[in-house]
């Protein structure tokens, strides 16, 4: 594959790179780039944080080797969202989850953080790190991503070892939400400071909530989203009473999950509907599906219906394996 179809794809369903000129070096610099994405295991597992990890089936076809990091510990410095004695069990809970939302041509490489962050030399780096960062920079750095009501040092350690993660993984390319953006730009300015090159940032966008823009989608709203193991009735129930006015895109979280999730596993959608109504149309493009949509020529509860089972064949794997190992599923 050439450079130009390589960079094409990495960008595809992207927000922002830091930087596409670091970028194009890296890919005609190196034989094989790698990347890792991670995520801090709280609470329940839902859609909208697959968004970055569909990514990565652009990124295995253009050549990058993949990383997922299940940052267990980074679970509890979040204002212990998820309680220490838990973070293996919600981390493993996790884990299955991505394994078994998406039909991987190759799994990416499954990393636990409490394999390598209490190692001696990790946390000299990260004692290293907190002595050039002041409260303020590392406050602004995890405002967007932990909790922050009545912030914890813990919370101020988090992007420290968030940015540390990308050498200690050996990777070229951190990849995740554009929640993560502060977190980014920091490890970019950090890490150089203590004899570390920084990286590609690749940032995604956020699915809204269910309900509507203003919010993403959140484990702890459940009007707000599905999760990846919800019963069909369940996934109906949510897709039909989700946000979706007719021919408007705006915040629309019906065609982002179409978008990011259908369209980044299937090759083409299918809508039926009654011959009254059109009939059956089929869409090799999510852009070609958007226009007709703004031209109010696919209806809403069209796309719903088609969404609503695209989304119960994907997660078949997940709802089936949850449903026999309900103790497997943390309480909240």
């Amino acid at each position: 594959m050439d450079l130009d179809k390589k960079i094409e794809l990495i960008k595809g369903n992207t927000q922002e790179i830091l930087t596409e000129q670091e970028l194009k070096e890296k890919l005609n610099k190196k034989k094989q780039l790698s990347s890792y994405y991670g995520t801090a295991p709280t609470g329940r597992y839902h859609m909208g944080y697959l968004v970055p990890l569909s990514k990565l089936f652009d990124f295995d076809k253009a050549g990058i080797k993949n990383k997922v990091l299940i940052a267990n510990i980074h679970a509890a410095l979040d204002d212990l969202k998820t309680p220490w004695e838990k973070i293996d069990f919600v981390g493993d809970y996790y884990q299955k989850c991505i394994e078994l939302s998406f039909p991987w041509d190759k799994k990416p490489e499954f990393i636990r953080g409490s394999s390598f962050q209490l190692t001696k030399e990790y946390q000299l780096d990260v004692l290293k790190l907190s002595t050039l960062s002041t409260v303020a920079r590392t406050t602004r750095a995890a405002s967007e991503v932990t909790r922050m009501k009545n912030p914890k040092v813990s919370e101020l350690i988090y992007p420290i070892m968030q940015s540390l993660d990308e050498e200690y993984l050996d990777v070229d390319i951190q990849l995740g939400g554009v929640d993560q953006r502060h977190i980014f730009v920091y490890a970019r300015e950090y890490l150089p400071l203590i004899g570390y090159q920084r990286r590609i940032e690749i940032m995604t966008p956020l699915i809204v909530s269910l309900k509507g823009p203003g919010v993403k989608m959140s484990a702890s709203v459940p009007e707000s989203r599905i999760l990846v193991h919800d019963s069909e009735e369940m996934i109906k129930k949510n897709i039909d009473n989700a946000y979706c006015p007719i021919g408007s895109t705006l915040d629309n979280p019906i065609l982002q999950l179409t978008k990011f999730i259908v369209f980044s596993v299937r090759q083409k959608l299918k809508i039926e509907r009654d011959k009254k109504f059109g009939g059956d149309v089929t869409f090799n493009q999510y852009s070609e599906l958007e226009k007709r949509f703004i031209e109010k020529k696919i209806h809403p509860s069209d796309l719903k219906n088609t969404l609503s089972r695209e989304l119960i064949t994907i997660f078949s794997k997940a709802r089936n394996y949850f449903d026999k190992n309900q103790d497997l599923i943390p309480k909240k």
